[in-house]
Parts: structure tokens; sequence; C-alpha cells
């Protein structure tokens, strides 16, 4: 018995050895297919994105509006064709400040108008007043004139007549020159809030289209997360300035982003031939070169110690098959 017991435990042991030694020969195998012993292969994990991407960014529209309510947008993943309108803003409070601006610009119409009546009103009272006034100091004048011969007192009363109609001309004067300048700067003033309103119903018109946003490329419509709710932004949501609403990435030309390690850095160059690999299709290869070297050293993550630069890679080949976010593995070829 103790002798089957001895033969079983040995068969367990024997066993064990050859799963740890195949499970040995697998890893190594493995690490074999990233870096060979002669240095002569580098191979690296990236991401797949497009050379040409899009990114809706939201705006502010004109002074008064630094957000805007979604209420419609596109189905996330749809393809899409420049041109193409891929979100709406609500545009009431534009049409509704519109409305308010041209009911301003109407009253200020008015006010303008009656001040053009008002001002010719002051210029025939104020001409009227001046030719009595011109009247009146003519009249002292020959009175003065002709009270030569009469008693000194009599000349003196009249002198002093004189005196007071030149003083009631000269401000006479005095007042058409400054109620001149005054309705002038008045008129100026008020033209100028014409015109204001008129330039400010003119842009929130031109703003109206901007509300429909549409793509300038052709690609695949994503929306992006809004930052508030941390899901995808959807109608009925509130944006505001400087939110990301969605990308489009153009699939036509595609590249990888990866990293590679500090170690490996100085064997890369600008141009260098790449094979491409997608883990979802190990069997297809892809031509790439390197388009990009980072000049910054970073660390891979916040948990590794191992340093990396940062690198693309330009897939030389478009394919249907290849999208955004895909991991694929990317060999660097040696001279």
């Amino acid at each position: 018995m103790r002798t089957k017991d001895h033969l079983l435990v040995l068969i367990l042991i024997v066993g064990m050895v050859f799963f740890l030694h195949a499970c040995g020969s697998r890893q190594e195998e493995k690490e074999a297919d990233v870096k060979d012993p002669a240095g002569t292969k580098i191979v690296e994990t990236g991401e797949l994105a497009a050379i040409n991407s899009r990114a809706f960014v939201m705006t502010r529209y004109g002074r008064y509006w630094s957000r805007m309510k979604i209420i419609g947008i596109l189905e996330h993943g749809a393809v899409v064709q420049a041109g193409d309108s891929i979100i709406q803003f609500d545009p009431a409070e534009v049409k509704k400040y519109i409305s308010d601006r041209e009911s301003q610009l109407e009253t200020q119409q008015a006010v303008l108008e009656k001040y053009y009546v008002d001002r010719q009103n002051r210029v025939q009272e104020l001409e009227s007043r001046y030719k009595n006034e011109q009247t009146a100091y003519d009249l002292k004048k020959i009175e003065l004139e002709s009270s030569q011969f009469e008693n000194p007192r009599t000349i003196r009363i009249k002198e002093l007549e004189f005196e007071q109609a030149t003083i009631s001309l000269n401000k006479i004067k005095r007042l058409i020159e400054v109620s001149k300048a005054l309705e002038v700067t008045t008129m100026r003033i008020e033209q100028i809030r014409l015109q204001q309103l008129k330039n400010e119903i003119e842009h929130a018109y031109k703003i109206l289209p901007s509300l429909t946003i549409r793509t300038p490329i052709s690609g695949v419509f994503q929306i992006a997360e809004n930052r508030r709710t941390r899901e995808l932004m959807k109608i009925g949501d509130e944006v505001y300035q400087g939110n990301n609403m969605a990308n489009v990435p153009d699939l036509t030309w595609m590249k990888v982003i990866t990293t590679v390690n500090e170690t490996d850095y100085f064997k890369l160059r600008l141009g260098q031939k790449v094979i491409i690999r997608l883990d979802a299709m190990p069997q297809y290869t892809f031509e790439g070169e390197v388009s990009y070297l980072g000049k910054l050293c970073r660390l891979k993550d916040q948990n590794s110690r191992t340093k990396v630069f940062d690198v693309e890679v330009n897939v030389l080949e478009s394919d249907t098959r290849l999208k955004p976010g895909m991991t694929v593995s990317c060999e660097f070829i040696q001279d």
C-alpha cells in the first residue's frame, strides 16, 4: 500500500515538473518574439488612430451664449460625409434675443425720428430768438446814436440799454453755438445706438446657421463623453464653452500611437520601416514607417519605473479593416 502511495506521489511530482518546464518554454518563446537575443528586432504594442481627425469643441457664440442645449445629434458610430450635419443646438435663445433687439431697434428709430423733429423746432426757436435779439440790438444802437444831443443822464441810460442788448445778443449767439455742438454729440450717440442694435441683430442672424454643426471631413462620428454625467452626449444636454462634443476620424489613413523603451530609443529613426500586425488578425501584416519620435522621456505608467518615449507610426496602406482604438503590434525593422 505504501509503495503505491509513493509511486503516485512520484508521478504527480514528475507531471508538475514537465508542466512548469512547458510553461517556461512558452514564456521564453513569447519573450523571444518580442525581442530576439541579437537585438535586431524590437516589437512594441500600440493603438490605432486616424491621421486626419477633427474634434468639435463648443465655442462661444457672440457675447451672450457660452452654453447651448443639444436638440439633435447623430448616432454614435454613424458614417458621415463631408458637409453632413452632426449636432444641432437649440436656437430658441438666439431667436428670442433677435426679437428683443428688433423691438429695441424700432423704439430707437422712433426716438431718433422724434429727435430730428425736436431738433428742427429748437433750431427754429433759436433762430427766432436770435432775430429778435438782433432787432433789439439794432434798435438800441440807433437810439444810442440819436441821443448824442440829449442830456448826459439820457445818454447814459441809452448806453446801458445798448450794453444790455449787446449782452443779450452775444448770449443767444453762444447758446446757438453750444446747442449746435450738443445736438451734434447727441445725434451721434443716438446714431451709434441705432447702428449697434443693427450690428447685434445682423450678428445674431449669422449665428443661427452655425448652430448646426457640420463635419468638414468624411469619417465615423464619435460622440464625446459629458464631463458632468460621465456618459455620452445626448439630446437635452447643455454644452459649455470649451467642452469637447464629438470627433470625426477619417479612416482612410491610419497611424499607430505607441511607445518605445528608453534603451531602444536611439535604435529608431524617422522613416524607419515597421511591420504592423493586428491583435485581432495576427495573420495579416501591414507596412508602416516611423513618422514621429518623442523628444521627452517619461514613465510608462504611474506604477512602473520603466521609462519610454512616445512614437508614432504611419500605416502606408489604406484598409477598411483598420479601425481607431484597435490594438496592434509594431515590429521595428533594423538595418
